[in-house]
């Protein structure tokens, strides 16, 4: 008897929208930055990367851009600010809960920090709905490194085409099938909903 496949979601763009500007003016309103420079130094500087690898703590990183752009506020502040930038997308969380009711067993696979995910936890109920968490901080390596990938793979016990991968990325979906994953490269809940189809999911 062949085993039912698990589905592997990433989180932003494509359970929940994100933009990194909404954080940009608030922090700048308490720095020495515009929105539109703050937003490009987020972009660009290396500490967000620096952060969703595990490289920096969430103090650290705090400290790091208060130092960059004199920002004014205390950690709350900051995070509160930082984190406050997402927003559900309604089409893919249905196909997750259409899944769900199926029966079929879901993992979050992210590139992503210790704020955004507590944020997201607090906010959107849908996202307590999974079998497990995959976060790169936590792992240490981000998508597309392979450690990443592995680590998936331990968690659900679960290898090559047992695995049906949704991101909006095409290097990272990329690096899954070369591990023989399953892949679905998400660009609107519509096209997913059919490539979900072609895999008997739905």
């Amino acid at each position: 008897m062949t085993a039912s496949p698990v589905f592997i979601f990433d989180l932003g763009k494509v359970l929940v929208d994100f933009d990194y500007s909404i954080a940009a003016r608030k922090i700048a309103a308490r720095s020495d930055k515009s929105p539109q420079d703050l937003h490009a130094f987020l972009g660009a500087s290396p500490l967000l990367v620096d952060y969703e690898s595990g490289r920096l703590t969430r103090q650290a990183f705090y400290e790091a851009i208060c130092e960059a752009i004199h920002f004014r506020g205390d950690l709350a502040e900051f995070g509160g600010y930082f984190a406050d930038i997402f927003s559900e997308m309604p089409g893919t969380i249905a196909l997750h809960a259409e899944l769900r009711q199926r029966g079929f067993k879901t993992y979050i696979f992210s590139n992503t920090n210790d704020l955004a995910i507590e944020h997201v936890r607090r906010n959107f109920p849908f996202f307590a709905n999974f079998d497990g968490y995959i976060y790169s901080y936590e792992v240490g390596a981000m998508k597309p490194e392979t450690a990443i990938y592995e680590a998936m793979e331990k968690m659900c016990g679960r290898r090559g085409a047992d695995l049906i991968y949704i991101d909006d990325r095409s290097e990272n979906i990329t690096a899954g099938a070369a591990r023989g994953w399953r892949i679905i490269l998400h660009e609107s809940s519509e096209k997913t909903r059919k490539a979900l189809a072609k895999f008997d999911a739905l």
